[in-house]
């Protein structure tokens, strides 16, 4: 039974420390069993074509807590025995990653697993390989698409879908340690 998080972050702007919000979809046993969300202020410039995509304003943010404020909550989710996927993970990692740095935060080395990369090699023949085209492909509800918290559980659900019918050998190649 596969234990993981799923995380999902949107960003305010067009720099990767940007993160206006974060979920996290925490699977025990193969079973969805917690999640988290949070909006964050991340203390920047909102930029339109971002808003646009997630729906989030600056005044939105206002009395959202920061990332170090965040980052005490969760932490515990990124130890080198802990996987954290994500759909695209290069974008929500270095998010994090640069997140961490901008305030001056140690980043931590976690395992990582890319569900659009082992969607592109165990689900093959999809016009992309964007969350809302795999998810419809294994009719996998996702509620409002760059909603961080819908994104983070489709993001589970896909892999979860990829340990039912694939083996722990097929997916095994896809996970990497960072950090």
């Amino acid at each position: 039974m596969m234990n993981f998080i799923a995380m999902d972050f949107e960003t305010a702007n067009g720099k990767r420390y940007s993160a206006c919000s974060l979920a996290l979809t925490i699977v025990r046993n193969g079973e969805i069993a917690d999640e988290f969300y949070t909006l964050i202020n991340p203390h920047t410039k909102f930029f339109w074509r971002n808003t646009q995509i997630h729906g989030i304003h600056e005044r939105d943010v206002q009395n959202a807590p920061d990332f170090p404020e965040v980052w005490e909550h969760i932490n515990q989710f990124y130890t080198p025995d802990k996987l954290v996927i994500a759909h695209n993970n290069r974008f929500d990692n270095s998010v994090l990653k640069d997140t961490l740095e901008h305030y001056d935060i140690a980043a931590p080395a976690y395992q990582t697993l890319d569900t659009v990369a082992s969607s592109r090699q165990l689900i093959p023949g999809l016009t992309n390989y964007k969350l809302n085209t795999v998810c419809d492909a294994l009719n996998i509800d996702l509620h409002h698409h760059h909603n961080a918290l819908d994104d983070a559980q489709a993001c589970a659900n896909i892999l979860l879908y990829q340990s039912k019918h694939f083996t722990p050998q097929q997916i095994q190649p896809f996970i990497n340690l960072i950090g």
